[in-house]
């Protein structure tokens, strides 16, 4: 009976994890420290699934609870880092429907990512790719920003932000193929690995340029996630099986 809690134990966790990133955004208005507990949450979400395959406990109540906290983590907790940013510069500067206008895509983004979370779990036909942008990787976006200390202090910025969040917040719950990261250890060779290969080079060169230009930044966490897109799009016939 223990063993079998030890992954749920940990999904809960990340749920925490969501939980207090909540608060320091709410609470503290530190968005430094909620997107810290959002990058713990996700690195519970990867090792949850991770135990209960290692102890042989996998289970459909471990499935459903995964998704719930990722709905808080990567989800929610998010979409509060991205009001306490954009909130402060738009506040006088646009008339109250602009700022609700400029706001619904936080405020959505939850929405999206309940529904991508509720479809991948009954979806059959991602075992080995992704349909739609995984919901850890939207949050990553947003949390690189944060970490980078990304500040909206023009409106017009807050707008953008708005735009973007409105794209990936699509692209969640969109049928475009997304490579998995998981390498076939079977077969190293190019032929078997090439898109996550030139995944890993890109994000070498993404560190690399951006470190040389203005030293080392978090923001390259949201620029890898923007790769993982694009590649993911010039690729996706070679990943839509």
């Amino acid at each position: 009976m223990i063993k079998r809690q030890i992954p749920n134990l940990i999904t809960l966790g990340n749920l925490l994890c969501g939980v207090e990133s909540v608060f320091a955004s709410l609470a503290l208005g530190d968005v430094r420290l909620a997107a810290l507990w959002i990058c713990g949450g996700i690195f519970l979400d990867f090792f949850d699934g991770l135990a209960a395959r290692l102890l042989g406990v996998a289970s459909p109540l471990g499935k459903e609870l995964d998704s719930l906290a990722d709905v808080v983590t990567s989800g929610i907790a998010p979409a509060f880092i991205l009001f306490r940013i954009v909130e402060e510069p738009l506040k006088g500067s646009l008339p109250l429907w602009a700022v609700g206008l400029v706001m619904l895509p936080f405020l959505l983004m939850p929405a999206f990512a309940a529904y991508r979370l509720a479809k991948f779990n009954i979806d059959t036909r991602q075992s080995h790719s992704f349909l739609g942008l995984p919901v850890p990787a939207n949050a990553l976006i947003w949390v690189g920003l944060a970490l980078a200390g990304y500040q909206a202090d023009l409106p017009y910025r807050g707008v953008l932000m708005a735009v973007v969040a409105m794209v990936t917040n699509i692209l969640m719950v969109s049928e475009m193929p997304m490579f998995s990261l998981k390498v076939n250890f079977k077969d190293m060779g190019w032929g078997s690995n090439a898109v996550q290969y030139l995944f890993l080079i890109g994000c070498a060169a993404i560190v690399a340029v951006l470190t040389l230009c203005v030293g080392f930044s978090w923001a390259a966490l949201s620029l890898i996630i923007f790769w993982y897109i694009l590649l993911s799009l010039i690729t996706q016939r070679r990943h839509a099986e």
